[in-house]
Parts: structure tokens; sequence; C-alpha cells
């Protein structure tokens, strides 16, 4: 058992708990972004293209900033991460209610919100966690605290969606931006104490970021979750649009968004807890096949209420899986030492992924007046994401100090 293990369940508990409320509000603020689309495009006479390069951007600079948060966070203790990122989550909020240019917009709903995004996700709060559990807990706990942050992703839909039609889109960012105030005191809460269980011995983070980057197992993790963040952006930021395009109403692109929020919570604590038990790659592929099949039927049957329900919940169970999974890998192979800044670098390829899927969907909508293509995309992506994860082996890398890593 982890020395944390022997302090009782309060510390570990308490680190659980407002990781898992961060990633609550956190998650669920970013996963309403699509609902803003629409009345935003129309108010200012924006195309689809230059909200959805806003969402990409973010998506980029989000990875981009990802290793150094999580950096900072291995170095300083999460909660210094995580403050830092609310504060800048909510300024990029409460700018982003101001914006009229598309240049306001980037800035705000970009690189700020982005930015802190990159403090408040689950690259930080997953290596808190970790550093706290026993490893044979430990994709359990980050399970959990998946599921827990994904009501936050089921709940806010509906007010958010509620919140326009009352106040306005702007209204609706001033009170997302309020709710998003709440991460800074849960910070207080993140300063875990570290187990040395799985910790890797020997080297800095220099020489664990060379290490990582010479095993070919982190690569294709990392192309996995390449592939994971085409999808959920795309979908995430696309899927309402889409839905209105074939007739139906702002409150079913709504309903959808909040079905895959709903079911992302029994797919985490799934993902979790078959992490512990059975091959985290092997888990992995099977993700990325299913993906691959609900897509398929989704574009493949008529769009009617019912079968976007149906994918919602389908895509839903599927959503954030990977990232426990994908988190845990790297965690089995490296340890936790320096957990939060593998995790961001593995988590840059994501929100890349995330770029392209954002911004593609709305260039190739307005190059072609569909989104048919960028479905297919996703299909052929998520067909070589569960291809490239079969080699992988879930084996800690045996060194000896300060000696390199071997090849997967």
């Amino acid at each position: 058992m982890s020395r944390a293990g022997t302090q009782g369940w309060r510390g570990p508990a308490a680190v659980l708990a407002a990781g898992a409320l961060t990633l609550t509000v956190s998650l669920g603020i970013r996963h309403a972004f699509g609902l803003f689309l629409e009345p935003m495009s129309r108010d200012n006479g924006w195309t689809r293209e230059v909200f959805a390069f806003a969402i990409a951007l973010q998506n980029l600079v989000w990875g981009a900033a990802q290793p150094f948060a999580g950096r900072l966070a291995d170095r300083r203790g999460a909660a210094r991460a995580v403050l830092g990122g609310s504060v800048l989550y909510v300024a990029g909020l409460l700018l982003m209610a101001t914006a009229h240019g598309a240049s306001a917009l980037a800035l705000s709903a970009g690189v700020l919100v982005g930015l802190g995004l990159s403090g408040t996700s689950y690259p930080i709060v997953f290596g808190a966690i970790s550093r706290c559990t026993a490893p044979e807990r430990r994709s359990l706990a980050t399970g959990i605290a998946m599921a827990v942050g994904s009501l936050g992703q089921f709940a806010m839909l509906p007010g958010a969606l509620a919140a326009i039609d009352a106040i306005g889109w702007a209204g609706a960012l001033v009170a997302l931006a309020a709710l998003g105030a709440t991460m800074a005191p849960l910070s207080a809460a993140l300063r875990e104490r570290p187990s040395t269980a799985g910790v890797a011995t020997g080297g800095g983070a220099r020489e664990a970021l060379a290490g990582a980057l010479r095993h070919r197992g982190f690569w294709l993790l990392s192309f996995g979750f390449f592939v994971c963040g085409f999808h959920v952006v795309f979908i995430a930021t696309h899927l309402p649009a889409f839905l209105a395009d074939r007739g139906l109403g702002p409150r079913a692109g709504a309903a959808v968004l909040a079905l895959v929020g709903l079911f992302n919570i029994g797919g985490s604590y799934c993902a979790g807890l078959l992490g512990g038990r059975m091959s985290k790659p092997g888990l992995l592929v099977g993700l990325y096949l299913l993906r691959a099949a609900v897509i398929a039927a989704f574009v493949l049957a008529p769009v009617t209420e019912g079968s976007a329900y149906a994918f919602g919940a389908a895509m839903g169970f599927l959503w954030l899986s990977t990232v426990p999974l994908t988190n845990g890998t790297i965690a089995t192979l490296f340890g936790t030492r320096h957990l939060a800044m593998l995790g961001g670098v593995a988590f840059f390829f994501h929100q890349v992924g995330a770029f392209l899927g954002g911004w593609l969907g709305g260039r190739l909508y307005v190059a072609t007046g569909s989104y048919e293509l960028v479905w297919w995309i996703s299909i052929a992506l998520a067909l070589l994401a569960a291809l490239v994860n079969v080699p992988v082996r879930e084996a800690p890398v045996a060194r000896a100090a300060g000696a390199p890593e071997p090849a997967a």
C-alpha cells in the first residue's frame, strides 16, 4: 500500500473530490461552447468557420500549454496550476461575452480559455490523484474523477441553453464565468501528499521526457489520443449545427450533447474499473473500433431525433473513456513522478487533433455545404487509432538510474 494509503481516507479523498469537481466545472463549461456557435455567428454576421477557428485555436493553445502546466504541477503542486488556470479561464469567458469581431473571439475563446483549460483539466488532476493513490487503485480513481467530471457535461447543457434563451449568449457567458470562478477555491484542496509508489527513480524531467519520446508505445498512444481529440471537438462543436441543418431544433442538439455527458459518466467509470483488471491498450483498441461503428451507423441511417439520441448515448459511453486508459498506461510505463508533464505531452497530440476536428469541420462545411466528408474522415481515423494501439505493451519501463528508456 502507498504511503498515502496509510494516512487514512481523508487525504486521498480530498484530492479526488476537489479534482473531480474541478473537472466538472472546467469540462462542463467547455462542453457547452457548441451551443454558442449559431447565436454568436448569427448576431455578429460570421460564417461558421470564424467560430470554429476560435474553438480550434482554443484546443491547440490548450494542448501546447499543457506540458508546461503539467511541469508546473509536477514541481510545485497541482494547486498552483489550477488556481492560475481558473483565473485565465474566467478572464477568457468574460472577454468572450463582449466579443463582436473575429480577433476578439480568437483571443478570448481561443487563447485565454485555452490557457485556462491547460491548468484545470485532466492531465493536472490525474497527476495529483495518481500520486496519492496506490497503483492497484489508480485506474479506478481516475475513472471516478472522469465520471464525476462528466456530470458537468451532462448538467451544463440544459443550463447553458436556458441561460441563452433567457438572457442571451453574452449574459450566459458571464454566468458561466461566475461558475468558473468556483475552481479557484477548489485548488486549495489539491495540495496532494505524493506517494512514492510507481515513481520512476533516477533522472529529472528532461530525462523522463527524452525517455518517453524514445519509446514507441508513447508515440502510438499519443496518435490514438490525436484521434480522440478530433472526434470530441468536431462533434461537440458542430453536432448542434449539423442537427439543425437536418431540421431538428436547437433543443435537440443540446439534448444530444447532454446525453453524451450523461453516458460518459458510466463509460469513464467502466473504463477506469476495467483498466485495473484488463489490458488498457487492448481496451483502447476496442473503444476506437466501437467509435468507428457508432459514427458509421449514425451517418448511414436517416437523421431523426431518435437516431440522434441513440448516437449521443452510444458516443457518450465512448467519449472520454480513452482518457483514464491512456493516462493510466503512461503511468504504468513511466511512473507518476512526471505524469502530469508526460500526460500533457500526449495531450498535446490530442489537442492537435482537436484543432483539426474543430477547424476542419467549419472549413469543409463552408467549402462543400455539408459535414459528410468530415464524418467519413472521423470513421477512417477511428479505425487507424484502433490499429496503432494493437502493438502497445503495458509494462513498466525498467531502467537503472540515468539509463535510457528501452524502446517498446
